[in-house]
């Protein structure tokens, strides 16, 4: 169960055609008059729709639209579906970009701060300049995703990354000018993952095709850590350090373009297009967000497993030395668990149903971290690395937790919501990594990871009880959009 957000790299990785299949408009689907009217019993005519001046997009979510729609048998189902979706296509492309690019110049700046210092702390300090600044951009500039035009939020992020990544590969740019840059890359990146999360139940509604939708990008996320790593060092071999920097300023650049071009201006979801201060209105936010019992216990279970589950990703390497293996080894160590998370990933969202992908949350989250126990054995290679895939396995509870998360979260504060649900993820699992590598200072490793096991399966049990205490007392229902059915249960 590694990372359920984009790499800790710090930058985004996270005239168009109606959307097509499952999402698209029917031909034969019924006015929103004759809707109203049929709804009506007592006859009286419906009041005009208000019209619109602006030229933003009047009808933002492909829900609206189809809302009276009946799924037609010959059109694409699971992923297929959400990639029919015209809008998705650019923004797949544009995070597939923009991800290897990221981890491509995480890889490339660590090796240039170590040549221009010759300082191993300063070349380690790139990398948790990753996770730092989240916390910072995702609680002060939250506001931004609700205030502004999406579109206009992702592609100011996109541009601002490209400027600061353009800034660093200039000869004369200091250590330190390099450092603060990475910061401000940093802080970028909750703000433009929550905005475009938020943006996905535009484009492809609040039900089943939105959860597929945020599966998919975590499914990049997963395997760029995977190949990213390893085309960095290829790149490397090819180019200087610098080079392979200047590569990212082109990945942000037409991650920028695909999404200007490739979706549609929808307007603010707040309504308030600028107005009042942002960093009030950022902080009310989360005040908003975090003062809901509901929406922070599930928050709370998108976070908590995260930060104990990161224990043996970040004692990799010391365990490896532990029990006699090699850098190769060390590789499969590494890649476990994002293996037995894209997995179990592809399988919840290609085979296991909606009602039953919501059912299986509280068992599994409850479950996750229970494969890491083994690890107080210290087990060998190849059982270390089945521990670890079976770890990753343990994601699977989070692509139904989407779906509670988006039905929990009012639709005015939802871009705030998600931009602080990222920001809390990176900043736990760095808290959680750094937390793991303090207590390998006085306990033998494979004991750490056993122990962050056990504390985090009684924390995760106590927080899924609060989960079923706050759940709604209306039960499970039911609707049509987008073609798929929206389903929420207890678990």
């Amino acid at each position: 169960m590694p990372s359920n957000s984009p790499a800790p790299a710090g930058g985004p990785r996270d005239a168009v055609d109606p959307p097509s299949g499952p999402t698209g408009p029917t031909p034969h689907a019924p006015s929103a008059a004759c809707r109203t009217a049929k709804a009506d019993p007592t006859g009286a005519a419906p009041s005009p729709a208000p019209e619109r001046a602006d030229p933003i997009d009047p009808n933002p979510s492909p829900a609206l639209r189809t809302a009276a729609s009946v799924p037609d048998p010959g059109t694409p189902r699971g992923y297929r579906a959400v990639f029919a979706v015209r809008e998705f296509r650019a923004v797949f492309a544009a995070h597939l970009l923009s991800l290897l690019g990221v981890v491509v110049s995480e890889l490339a700046l660590t090796v240039l701060v170590y040549d221009l210092t010759g300082s191993p702390l300063l070349s380690a300090l790139t990398f948790a300049l990753g996770f730092l600044p989240y916390l910072v951009g995702g609680t002060l500039f939250a506001g931004v995703a609700d205030r502004y035009p999406a579109r206009r939020v992702l592609v100011a992020c996109d541009l601002i990354c490209a400027g600061c990544v353009a800034v660093m590969v200039l000869p004369g740019t200091p250590v330190g000018g390099l450092l603060a840059l990475r910061c401000l890359v940093a802080s970028v990146s909750p703000v433009f993952t929550g905005t475009r999360m938020a943006a996905l139940t535009d484009i492809l509604g609040e039900g089943d095709l939105y959860v597929l939708g945020r599966s998919l990008l975590r499914i990049v996320s997963q395997s760029a850590l995977l190949i990213g790593f390893g085309v960095g060092g290829v790149l490397l071999a090819a180019v200087s350090a610098r080079g392979a920097i200047t590569i990212t300023v082109g990945t942000f650049l037409c991650s920028a373009a695909l999404l200007r071009f490739g979706t549609r201006n929808r307007p603010a979801r707040s309504g308030r297009d600028g107005g009042g201060a942002l960093l009030k209105d950022s902080l009310a936010g989360a005040r908003t967000v975090l003062a809901d019992r509901r929406i922070r216990a599930l928050m709370l279970l998108f976070w908590l497993p995260a930060m104990f589950v990161v224990a043996p990703e970040a004692l990799a390497a010391p365990y490896a030395d532990e029990i006699g293996v090699g850098p190769a080894a060390l590789g499969l160590l590494m890649c476990a668990m994002p293996v037995g998370h894209i997995g179990a990933e592809l399988y919840a969202g290609a085979v296991l149903a909606p009602r039953l992908r919501s059912r299986i949350v509280l068992p599994v989250a409850a479950a996750g971290l229970l494969p890491l126990v083994l690890y107080g054995f210290r087990p060998g290679l190849v059982a270390s690395v089945v521990v670890l895939v079976l770890a990753g396995v343990g994601a699977a509870y989070v692509i139904g937790l989407d779906q509670w998360f988006v039905d929990a979260v009012p639709e005015e504060l939802r871009g705030r919501a998600m931009t602080l649900l990222t920001a809390g993820l990176m900043t736990v699992q760095g808290i959680g990594m750094a937390l793991a590598g303090l207590a390998a200072e006085f306990v033998p490793v494979h004991q750490v990871v056993a122990g962050a096991a056990v504390i985090g399966t009684v924390c995760t049990l106590v927080l899924v009880r609060e989960v079923r205490r706050t759940e709604p007392v209306h039960g499970p229902r039911t609707e049509v959009r987008d073609g798929a059915d929206r389903h929420m249960t207890s678990g």
